[in-house]
């Protein structure tokens, strides 16, 4: 093994480590662990932990790694979803399939109220050159519309350091084409991230080795069959941001310290130019790590992990003005001190509106408990600011993927780990669920040793009560909180009747778990008091 390729391998297992605990358990195939051990490395593959707090109004439509011992459904998805207008939904994972190098794969409703997942295509059926591609790192899947897909890997293919791949559907299959290979001179390499697609058909995206300054914007262009590259901009940094384009063509992304446009120059060529560079805190943002996203009058909205107010992290605006200047505001910054309300910091993942101009993105961590969290900032009435809220928790630190919004003004997402099976999710948020309070009585209160004792949870909202059927846990505290029992909610109120309490003064308290219509909610802590018989 050449010093380069050591010195690579070394990194990796390193952000490997970052990871915790689940990684450790996962086996690779060993075909898997010989590709990282023999390619010459040079990608950053960032594998972080996701977890549902399962604290919101949240669903999990599917769970990773509940297919044979080496995940053969796939594990860890570290890219946004694509929809296909038909309420499926498809990405990518960066590990599992059936031979451990990631996948391709659809969710689909199965008409019960539940989703069945299908691996379209698992990479790597070579024995271990992966020729076809390997580990998909933050690519989400893009249609053309024909209906094939197409996305990046960040290793793998014909030189070892990634491909652009096409997936074409063949009846009830799909196909697989490598339309190109990096690490060929000047090439770039380890590509990151998606692509975009001009009304030419052109392929757009970014690689973060191997340009003159560490990381490129790369142009596939197909022409008799034939898809040749030409690097369009050399970034400053290794970015894992992706690409925006706005109907003109133009191309907009982020490098750490500075927002870029790419036009078209008449002639095949590029005109570039920084837009926006970042000064940071305590006024401005600093280390952008998502793509800007098109905005209402034709603005560029994005996140920066740190900067802001608190060097937290930051969102911004960039407005177009006269003679192609473009003026930026900070719209909101994150902070985690403590005795402040906080959504979380490091915003790493991209931003989606609705169409009311609310915005919706996920941070790393720093929300309630340290975890990262799902957060809308509610648009300002008049000259107001944005108003930050928390929709969802993650129950660890670090989330990366992107979120999209559905018509019905529900956002989906992906976890990277967690779930029941422990490689990652696919969740669904409902910012727009009925906020639900939970109030306990009990009766009687007092009572005596062993005398039965009815305790009442009502559960009310402003949309009305939650569904008949769903449950309330009971719980007490006796050195930490504990379930006894439950009760089944009937008109917004379910009740259990209980002779354990003896001689004593007890806390109690129930929990409303929620659904996706009806957040969580928990009740006052009541002190049921339980006097000793009389003899």
């Amino acid at each position: 093994m050449d010093s380069a390729t050591t010195n690579s391998w070394a990194k990796y297992r390193r952000k490997i480590s970052d990871v915790g605990p689940r990684f450790h358990s996962t086996k690779l195939a060993p075909a898997a662990i010989h590709i990282l051990l023999t390619l010459p490395v040079l990608c950053t593959l960032m594998l972080v932990a996701a977890r549902s707090a399962q604290a919101q109004a949240e669903v999990v439509l599917y769970n990773f790694c509940t297919s044979g011992p080496n995940c053969l459904d796939g594990e860890r998805p570290q890219s946004r979803l694509t929809p296909d207008g038909a309420g499926n939904f498809y990405g990518t994972t960066e590990f599992g399939g059936a031979f451990g190098y990631g996948t391709v794969f659809e969710i689909s409703p199965d008409g019960s109220g539940g989703w069945t997942e299908t691996v379209l295509y698992s990479f790597c059926p070579d024995g271990g050159v992966c020729t076809d591609g390997a580990f998909p790192s933050y690519s989400y899947v893009m249609f053309d519309s024909a209906g094939n897909l197409y996305g990046t890997t960040s290793l793998g293919g014909a030189l070892g350091l990634g491909t652009v791949f096409e997936l074409s559907p063949a009846g009830t299959n799909w196909t697989e084409t490598v339309l190109f290979s990096f690490g060929g001179g000047g090439s770039g390499s380890c590509p990151v991230n998606g692509l975009i697609m001009d009304t030419a058909g052109d392929l757009f995206g970014v690689t973060n080795s191997e340009g003159a300054g560490l990381g490129t914007v790369f142009e596939l262009s197909q022409s008799g069959g034939l898809w040749t590259e030409q690097i369009i901009y050399d970034l400053a940094s290794p970015n894992d941001a992706g690409l925006t384009m706005d109907s003109a063509g133009n191309i907009f992304g982020t490098t750490s310290s500075t927002v870029f446009e790419l036009s078209p120059n008449g002639d095949g060529g590029w005109n570039p130019a920084v837009i926006h560079t970042f000064t940071g805190y305590p006024k401005d943002g600093s280390a952008a790590q998502s793509a800007p996203v098109l905005g209402p009058g034709g603005s560029l909205y994005g996140t920066t992990t740190t900067g802001g107010e608190y060097n937290y992290g930051a969102v911004y605006e960039l407005g177009p003005g006269k003679k192609g200047e473009w003026t930026e505001k900070i719209l909101y910054s994150f902070n985690s001190y403590k005795g402040r309300f906080r959504i979380g910091n490091d915003p790493f993942a991209g931003l989606v509106f609705d169409k009311a101009g609310n915005i919706y993105g996920a941070t790393l961590k720093g929300g309630p408990w340290g975890a990262g969290s799902v957060f809308e900032l509610v648009a300002p009435v008049g000259t107001g600011k944005y108003k930050g809220r928390i929709l969802w928790i993650f129950e660890v630190q670090n989330y990366y993927g992107g979120l999209i919004l559905d018509s019905a003004g529900n956002l989906y997402g992906t976890a990277q780990t967690g779930g029941t099976g422990g490689g990652g999710y696919v969740f669904e948020v409902n910012p727009s669920a009925g906020v639900t309070t939970t109030t306990l009585t009990s009766s009687p209160n007092p009572s005596t040793d062993g005398e039965p004792v009815t305790l009442t949870a009502d559960v009310t909202s402003s949309a009305g009560p939650p569904p008949d059927g769903e449950t309330v846990t009971f719980l007490w505290h006796r050195s930490f909180w504990r379930a006894f029992g439950t009760g089944t909610l009937s008109g917004g109120s379910a009740s259990i009747t209980t002779s354990v309490f003896t001689g004593g003064a007890y806390r109690i308290k129930a929990e409303y778990g929620g659904d996706l219509d009806f957040t969580p909610s928990t009740s006052n802590v009541l002190t049921q008091v339980v006097e000793k018989k009389r003899k």
